[in-house]
Order: structure tokens, then sequence, then C-alpha cells
């Protein structure tokens, strides 16, 4: 089978799982943490926040209002956060 015919497959595969006629072999799915919940919990400010996850007061602001989603690092800092916030503290004294 040629380059163009897996592309071409690949494709009428993907018409067809977004049609309803076929289901995806896998699907891949990542919960999107609340910032403004979790930065709540802790009671700190958004300028306390960015510092200690060494990013800007911007990208905190984002997240909170969805117009950007942590990705990468980012996101599973932020679970694990979520999970045991003693882990910000420990983030906080570095």
């Amino acid at each position: 089978m040629s380059v163009s015919d897996e592309l071409k497959a690949s494709l009428e595969e993907a018409v067809a799982i977004e049609q309803g006629q076929k289901k995806a072999a896998r699907v891949t799915s990542y919960e999107v943490a609340d910032v403004k919940a979790i930065r709540a919990q802790l009671n700190v400010s958004q300028i306390e926040f960015a510092a200690v996850l060494g990013t800007s007061v911007d990208t905190i602001k984002s997240w909170e209002k969805r117009r950007r989603n942590p990705t990468g690092l980012a996101a599973k800092v932020l679970a694990t956060i979520k999970d045991n916030p003693a882990v910000y503290k420990e983030l906080a004294r570095h």
C-alpha cells in the first residue's frame, strides 16, 4: 500500500468516525484542571501562584478563564497539587 493510499484510508476512517459510522480504536481524554479552584483551596493570590509555578500572572488568568488550558508538565503539577496540596508548599520553598 502506498503512502497516498494509507493517507486516503486514514482520512476515510476519520470521516466515518466523525459521522458515527465507526468507533475510534483509541480515545485519549484529559481532565482540565480547575486552576481557580486549586488556587482558592490553597488560599493564594494569582501572583503568588504564578511565582511558585514559574509562570506569568497572565498565564494563570488565561487558565482560570479557560481561554487556555495547562498542558504537559504544568497539567501534571496542577493535578498533583490538587490531590496533595502539600506539594504546593514544597514547591513554594524552592
